[in-house]
């Protein structure tokens, strides 16, 4: 019987059999296995027979589906490829960049109504910053505190956001800082997919519109969405991505280092704030910086 390696499709071409099978018998030979004999007439007798088959099947065969094309992923467990292709549109001015995001925020976002996050929110948590920031942060969602004054990142772990950025050697004014979405999950849960899909076209305009060098996702769910991804965030971070042409740096959330604010963690942000820092041409301050 021909050795399992060699599959139905492989044994359609006769040369290639031939050449695998040599390779294959010199080996089993090599281990005073006992050789098998090929019945080629029958090779060339189902190479004969797939030929139409073949060609019938490619044609009916639908088109891969999105979803199909990332279950490999999946299941390797390895990142996907980007989203979707880099931006094209010229770059604004910082005047334009202000008044596209302030209409945008004003227009789109404050009314918003497509999906079930705005029966339950007080206030819409837009984002804010230099509109002409090289580094965009990119956080999960709003909090409570959040959620009641309008801004992002305004709680514990706002603060402690404010110290990395300052540890940068920056001021939150020259960074920008938004969330996946736009309202409050109650409960602070993490959002649910149909919200996200909902939300995050506003993120990706805020994004086309400030244009940033690089991207800095904090936590996990905004990390994977970035990146379509099913890894977790250990082994994420530290690693640069791409997003649509953009150097996108993943990190622990603020909130987590709180909640474990151990050496190890607190090393591990650093250590990828110091590249993020490299990219921008930011000087790496020394290590009192933590």
């Amino acid at each position: 019987m021909i050795d399992d390696r060699l599959s139905i499709e492989s044994m359609a071409d006769p040369d290639l059999v031939k050449r695998r099978l040599s390779v294959w018998l010199r080996g089993e030979s090599a281990f005073g296995l006992r050789s098998v004999a090929v019945d080629w007439k029958a090779i060339q007798d189902l190479q004969a027979a797939k030929r139409p088959a073949a060609a019938s099947n490619a044609a009916a065969a639908p088109k891969p589906s999105p979803r199909s094309l990332f279950a490999p992923t999946e299941e390797l467990d390895l990142p996907a490829e980007p989203q979707a292709a880099a931006f094209t549109q010229p770059v604004a001015s910082r005047p334009e960049k202000a008044a596209m995001l302030a209409q945008m925020d004003g227009d789109q976002v404050k009314p918003c109504e497509h999906c079930r996050l705005c029966k339950t929110r007080k206030n819409t948590v837009f984002g804010e910053g230099d509109p002409d920031a090289g580094i965009f942060f990119v956080g999960e969602g709003p909090g409570e505190n959040e959620d009641l004054q309008g801004r992002p990142f305004v709680g514990r772990a706002g603060e402690l956001l404010n110290k990395m950025i300052a540890g940068m050697g920056l001021r939150r004014e020259q960074v920008y800082i938004a969330n996946i979405v736009k309202c409050r999950p109650p409960d602070n849960r993490v959002p649910a997919p149909d919200e996200v899909e909902a939300c995050t076209p506003f993120l990706v305009r805020q994004l086309e519109i400030v244009r940033p060098k690089v991207i800095v996702t904090l936590g996990l769910p905004a990390s994977k969405y970035m990146l379509a991804s099913r890894l977790s965030m250990g082994k994420l971070r530290g690693q640069w991505h791409n997003w649509r042409g953009i150097k996108l740096m993943p990190t622990y959330h603020p909130a987590y280092l709180l909640r474990s604010y151990t050496e190890e963690n607190r090393a591990a942000v650093w250590s990828d704030l110091k590249k993020v820092m490299a990219e921008v041409g930011l000087p790496i301050p020394g290590k009192s910086a933590r």
